[in-house]
C-alpha cells in the first residue's frame, strides 16, 4: 500500500498545465542530466513559392540557412532545468522584390523545476522566437506570414499536494507576438494569463483535471482588447512509462471589448508514445475561439476583426529508425478556420454585410536522415503546404525542398 501511494503522489505532478514550445510537449521536465551538447549544421533548398502570404505571384528562389544551437540539461533530487538554443538564418539568392533575403530563424527555451519538499514545487516554462518559416505546432500562427514574427512566452506555477489524491498549481503567464512587417501591425499582441488547476489522482496512473483560466489580451493598431475564461474537465493517463496522454474540455468564454460576448466549445489533447526503441509518434488536437491573428483584408469590406474567429488544430509527428544508419520522419498539420463576427475597422466604418471567411491549411513533410559518424547527421526533407482560403494571398501551394548536415559536439 505504502508503495502504491508513493507512486500515485509522485504522478499528481506527471504535468502541469499544456503550455510549452509546442502543442505536441506533455511533461516537458527534463528526465535526466544531460551535459552540454553544440550542433553546428547548414542547409540548402529551394523553395518554389517565397511569395506565399505576400501575393498571389507564384516566385521560387534557392536558399541557405546555417544554424548553431545549443542544449543543456541538469538534474538534482531538489532542481531540475534545462535550457535549449537555436540562433539560424534564411537567405534567398534571388527573393522577390517585396520579401527580404535574410531572415532570422532563432529560437530560445529555458525550463525550470524547484522542489521545495516533497508536496512543493515551482515551475517555470519560457520560450522565445524570432523566424520567418511558421511552425504551425507551436499554435500561435495558421497562415504564411509576411516578415519576421517575434514571440514569446513565460509561464509560471506553482505545485502544491494538499494529500494523496489532491494536488493543485497555480500559476500566471504572459505571452506576446509582433510583425515585424508593418502591414500585420493590427495583429500584434500581449496576454495575461491566471490560471489553477485542481488534480485528483484517480489511479496509480491517472490524474483527473479541472482547470479554470482567466486570460486578459490587448491587441495592436485597431484590433480590439478581449477577456478568455475555460472551465475546463480532463485527464492525464500513462499507459506506459513511455507512453502519455493529455486531454481536456470544457467551454470557452470570450469577451470583446466594446463588443459582443461569444461562447465556444474548448478541446485540447496530447499525446506522445515510444512505441518501441525504433518508433516514436507524437500527436495533438486543439479547438476553440483563436485570438490572434483576427484581422484580415476583405476584398469588399476592407479592413475587418473577426471577434468570434474558430480554429481547429490537429497534428501527427513520427520518426521511425530504420537502422542505426538510417531513419525517416513525417508529419502532418490541418487546420482549418472559420472567421466569424466580422466588425468594420475602415475609416468611415463599412456598412453592410461582412461575409464570413474560411481557410483550410494542409503542412506535411517527409523526410530521410542519415547517421554518417556519431557526430555528423545529413537530412534530406520535402514539406509541401496546400492553404485553401477566402484571404487575400492566402490561396496559394507551396513545395520546399531541403537538403542538410549537422555536427554535434
Amino acid at each position: 500500500m505504502k508503495q502504491k501511494l508513493s507512486l500515485g503522489a509522485a504522478s499528481l505532478f506527471i504535468c502541469c498545465t499544456v503550455s510549452a514550445q509546442s502543442l505536441y510537449d506533455v511533461g516537458t521536465e527534463a528526465l535526466g542530466a544531460q551535459p552540454i551538447k553544440w550542433v553546428v549544421g547548414g542547409s540548402m533548398f529551394y523553395d518554389n513559392n517565397v511569395n506565399a502570404g505576400y501575393s498571389g505571384a507564384e516566385e521560387g528562389s534557392f536558399g541557405i540557412s546555417p544554424t548553431v544551437g545549443m542544449s543543456y540539461a541538469s538534474t538534482s533530487p531538489q532542481t531540475t532545468w534545462d535550457i535549449n538554443a537555436r540562433l539560424g538564418l534564411i537567405y534567398y539568392f534571388d527573393a522577390p522584390e517585396n520579401v527580404d533575403s535574410t531572415n532570422s530563424q532563432s529560437r530560445l527555451g529555458f525550463n525550470l523545476t524547484h522542489r521545495f519538499d516533497e508536496r512543493l514545487r515551482f515551475s517555470s516554462q519560457n520560450f522565445v522566437s524570432y523566424e520567418l518559416a511558421p511552425d504551425y505546432s507551436t499554435g500561435y500562427t495558421s497562415s504564411a506570414q509576411t516578415g519576421e514574427t517575434f514571440y514569446w512566452n513565460t509561464d509560471n506555477s506553482v505545485g502544491y499536494r494538499w494529500n494523496e489524491v489532491l494536488g493543485t498549481y497555480t500559476g500566471f503567464k504572459i505571452n506576446g507576438i509582433q510583425y515585424a512587417d508593418s502591414d500585420n501591425g493590427d495583429n500584434n499582441q500581449i496576454n495575461w494569463e491566471l490560471y489553477n488547476q485542481w488534480r485528483f489522482q484517480v489511479g496509480p496512473q491517472t490524474v483527473a483535471t479541472g482547470d479554470y483560466r482567466y486570460n486578459q489580451s490587448y491587441g495592436g493598431g485597431d484590433s480590439s482588447n478581449y477577456v478568455d475564461q475555460f472551465f475546463l474537465i480532463g485527464a492525464e493517463h500513462r499507459f506506459t512509462q513511455n507512453t502519455l496522454g493529455v486531454i481536456r474540455a470544457g467551454v470557452q468564454l470570450h469577451d470583446v471589448s466594446d463588443g459582443q460576448d461569444y461562447t465556444s466549445p474548448y478541446l485540447e489533447f496530447a499525446f506522445n508514445s515510444q512505441i518501441n526503441k525504433e518508433l516514436k509518434v507524437n500527436s495533438y488536437a486543439r479547438y476553440g475561439i483563436q485570438g490572434i491573428g483576427n484581422v484580415q483584408f476583405d476584398n469588399t469590406a476592407g479592413l475587418v476583426e473577426y471577434n468570434d474567429t474558430k480554429s481547429l488544430r490537429l497534428g501527427v509527428s513520427a520518426n521511425y529508425a530504420i537502422s542505426p544508419m538510417f531513419a525517416v520522419f513525417g508529419g502532418v498539420d490541418y487546420l482549418p478556420t472559420s472567421y466569424q463576427g466580422g466588425e468594420s475597422l475602415q475609416t468611415p466604418p463599412y456598412i453592410g454585410n461582412i461575409s464570413d471567411l474560411d481557410q483550410n491549411l494542409i503542412n506535411a513533410n517527409i523526410g530521410l536522415s542519415v547517421q554518417f559518424t556519431e557526430k555528423l547527421t545529413g537530412t534530406l526533407s520535402y514539406n509541401f503546404t496546400n492553404s485553401s482560403s477566402d484571404i487575400q494571398f492566402q490561396d496559394y501551394n507551396r513545395s520546399r525542398i531541403n537538403l542538410g548536415l549537422t555536427a554535434e559536439f
